[in-house]
């Protein structure tokens, strides 16, 4: 009776994740340019964001993500005022949930438009190639159903909008994923990709001479279903190291811990303690991530956020 219980909770989370066709990062405040095509070339230099996510470490199928993100700037002449720079990415995600996948591919193009020296508007556009697909080696059910025992994939185009605004001490962000709202056409009568719209924002206060903190929050809004808000608040020491907390409101509260191994990679980890119902089969969720950074290193003692 209780692997009953347990099979169809699983059914229904799993089902429900699916249909929120977005996987869910609790490091999205240090990797802007997953969350956001406005941030490839962002920066004046290469930069290179990986990462994996173990979401409810212990249940059967749970599911799994990850990314690999490229971002560099584009040459480019700036002859007049408000010349925008230009930035290039490439994109690439995977995300599994029980037997359903999903892979993202895209290029990502951004312009930068600077209204002072440290005022900027940009805007980018991510396109390119979605694949779903059903395996049926990794479904079990009670009884055999040969209507879930054909393996399925689809591939389908996909593009993704991002605006970000940054002042010297704060960011504001939006994000509209699955702008074609492309039908899967083997998946049902009427199953298709469903907008869903990011609002963030953060901000930067310097507590000391040595430690900074770090605020930011994020809403995700789903089609259909509760908003999603995800607070969290980091301490930035020196830029060597970073500790936080964070809390989101459907799921969990989540410990952040970050240090820069040397002047160019960053590994960064994340725990969710689980809160919701599912804590029952599993208390935990992790995340690790490794950030290479071909800028400069500035002087560790100017306490200026790794976000701007």
């Amino acid at each position: 009776m209780n692997k009953l219980i347990t099979f169809i909770l699983f059914i229904v989370i799993s089902c429900s994740l699916f249909s929120q066709q977005m996987p869910q990062y609790s490091q999205w405040s240090t990797n802007h340019f997953a969350l956001n095509p406005a941030h490839a070339g962002i920066k004046n230099c290469l930069e290179v964001h990986s990462l994996v996510r173990m979401q409810w470490v212990g249940f059967d199928g749970a599911p799994k993500s990850g990314f690999f993100n490229l971002s560099l700037p584009l040459p480019a002449k700036r002859t007049h005022f408000l010349s925008a720079r230009q930035g290039f990415g490439i994109r690439f995600e995977a995300d599994q949930i029980g037997p359903y996948f999903t892979n993202r591919y895209g290029i990502s193009y951004a312009a930068h438009f600077n209204f002072s020296q440290n005022t900027r508007l940009s805007l980018g556009i991510n396109a390119g190639m979605i694949q779903i697909g059903y395996d049926p080696s990794k479904s079990t059910t009670i009884a055999p159903d040969p209507t879930i025992s054909k393996e399925l994939s689809l591939t389908l185009p996909d593009a993704s909008f991002g605006a970000w605004w940054n002042g010297e001490n704060y960011y504001i962000g939006l994000v509209l994923n699955n702008l074609l709202r492309s039908r899967w056409t083997d998946f049902g009568t009427d199953s298709r990709f469903r907008l869903h719209t990011l609002l963030y924002a953060g901000t930067r206060v310097k507590l000391t001479d040595k430690i900074t903190l770090l605020p930011a929050a994020l809403l995700k809004i789903p089609p259909a279903g509760p908003v999603a808000i995800d607070i969290q608040g980091m301490f930035d020491f020196q830029k060597r190291m970073n500790l936080g907390l964070g809390w989101r409101n459907t799921d969990a509260v989540i410990l952040f811990a970050g240090v820069k191994i040397n002047p160019r990679f960053t590994v960064n980890y994340s725990a969710d303690i689980i809160l919701s119902a599912i804590n029952n089969q599993a208390r935990s969720s992790h995340e690790i991530s490794l950030i290479f950074s071909g800028c400069v290193p500035e002087n560790t003692g100017t306490l200026k956020c790794p976000l701007f």
